[in-house]
């Protein structure tokens, strides 16, 4: 039984509809077909450069308040700690998108495992994480833009508004063409960070590393801790920058070629570059100029190369390149979010009309909502670190209930046919759980007014979740298909 029931999963057949999908003057088959992504558009080079495309404007600017939270050593030990977060949840999420490919991803992976509740609380947090993060970059492309007076331009709403609308329209336009300029403009961002990384290292000193003031107050404080020990838990979100967001390559698995075995190999191969870009650029830009010159920066790769007039021509190649990374997350983050919400909506979990796709097969009300409301956020607030706090408390909510799906499948299912298995496995999930526990803490820390309005907002969609939306549920969508599939094989054990 297990064994057929993993060769079923894994081909993802197309649902057959029931008569719960049927609509006012519509016959049942017409509510799938109205909801359908374009399959096989992406194969594992495009999902890697996806993957990275979702986290590489965070080498370029963001990290570096971390700086101002724990200093050199606290964000040091802080990326390191969420960079092992990060890969065990990798990990766990290779395993699970090998068993459930589809465009579900988190969501659908919870539901399995713990439910309706427990699959709405999980695609909620990773909206609340894909819709605030572009509000977030879409201010820092305002800083850029400003930096590099591209055509008299300042940081303000019609930066903002030309990002969403100009990127929203080329994913309207359609999948494949959306991720092959994202894998382009990844790639110059790349190369970018390593010719940076190589111009500041002739620049780096050691003694720049622990130059801010040490608050003599704060326990355990010293020239490598200036903030004391609780900098460390503090500048966790900060840390979490170098790789929020690779864990939405398993939103691209209804798009993808051979997703059981392409999705695991792109989360595997991104996850490698990503701590390398890190490594290189944390050093590389505190190293050069100092952490105390840069922890505010809005820009600070640009800051970071201020103190040698010779290199003033990498510093303008730097700009423009941040300004290519930038749009690269920005891009990519409005990809993952619009297919979370398209898998929340056809199930039946948010409002059923936001699933609906072009002939294009693009989610285009996926795309405009979330994208109104991204816009509308950095306008009335210009507060890119917020949005990025608000961001990182619906993803460490989300991780967590991520990482807690593996380890109840692999305890209540161990029979489970699965493709990939997680190396470590439980013991990797468990590692992940209990460091995005701690991450999630940490957003209090930081900015507790923004923590607590992701929490309102948290709030406000489980009460619609919980008087409507779950009375409502369409049992044909993928994800309930595989949910209902491992009840009703539990109701035959049980007889």
């Amino acid at each position: 039984m297990a064994d057929d029931t993993g060769a079923r999963l894994a081909a993802v057949p197309e649902p057959t509809p029931s008569p719960e999908n049927a609509s006012p003057g519509n016959g049942a088959d017409g509510y799938l077909e109205r909801r359908t992504l374009r399959r096989g558009s992406a194969g594992w080079l495009l999902l890697t450069g996806l993957g990275v495309a979702y986290v590489v404007s965070g080498d370029f600017s963001g990290w570096n308040i971390g700086l101002a939270q724990g200093g050199f050593g606290g964000l040091a030990i802080a990326t390191v700690l969420m960079g092992a977060m990060y890969a065990c949840l990798v990990y766990s999420l290779a395993e699970l998108s090998a068993i459930l490919p589809t465009a579900g991803g988190g969501y659908g992976f919870a539901r399995r495992a713990l439910g309706t509740w427990g699959g709405f609380l999980t695609g909620t947090a990773i909206l609340i994480e894909y819709i605030l993060a572009p509000a977030a970059i879409a201010i820092f492309i305002g800083d850029y833009v400003e930096s590099l007076n591209l055509f008299g331009l300042t940081s303000g709403w019609p930066v903002y508004l030309a990002c969403f609308v100009v990127f929203i329209g080329i994913h309207l336009w359609g999948v494949g063409e959306a991720l092959s300029f994202s894998l382009i403009v990844t790639a110059i961002a790349v190369i970018a960070l390593i010719v940076f990384a190589v111009g500041a290292f002739t620049q780096f000193d050691p003694a720049n590393l622990d130059d801010i003031a040490v608050d003599t107050t704060a326990a355990g404080a010293s020239s490598w801790l200036p903030l004391g020990i609780l900098g460390i838990w503090a500048a966790f979100p900060f840390g979490m920058w170098f790789f929020l967001g690779v864990e939405g390559v398993p939103l691209a698995a209804e798009e993808a070629k051979d997703p059981v075995r392409s999705v695991p190999r792109a989360l595997s191969i991104s996850m490698g570059i990503l701590v390398l870009l890190a490594l290189v650029t944390f050093l590389a830009s505190t190293g050069a100029r100092g952490a105390d010159a840069i922890k505010d920066a809005g820009n600070p790769l640009v800051v970071a190369l201020e103190g040698d007039p010779g290199l003033s021509w990498l510093k303008t190649f730097v700009n423009y390149a941040g300004l290519a990374g930038l749009v690269a997350s920005f891009f990519s983050l409005i990809y993952a979010g619009s297919r979370q919400l398209f898998a929340l909506s056809r199930a039946g979990y948010l409002p059923r009309f936001l699933s609906l796709t072009s002939k294009r097969k693009a989610p285009y009300l996926g795309l405009l909502i979330p994208g109104a409301i991204g816009f509308a956020l950095a306008a009335a607030t210009g507060n890119g670190p917020r949005m990025l706090n608000m961001a990182v408390f619906g993803a460490t909510i989300s991780y967590a209930l991520m990482a807690l799906s593996h380890i109840v499948l692999r305890r209540r299912e161990p029979d489970l046919e699965r493709p990939y298995r997680t190396p470590g496995g439980i013991v990797t999930s468990t590692v992940a759980f209990v460091l995005a526990l701690s991450a999630l803490v940490a957003t209090f820390l930081v900015d507790k007014d923004a923590a607590f309005i992701a929490l309102a907002v948290y709030a406000v969609a489980l009460a619609y979740f919980a008087f409507y939306s779950r009375h409502h549920l369409v049992a044909s969508a993928p994800e309930e298909e595989f949910a209902a599939l491992a009840e009703a094989e539990a109701e035959l054990s049980r007889d």
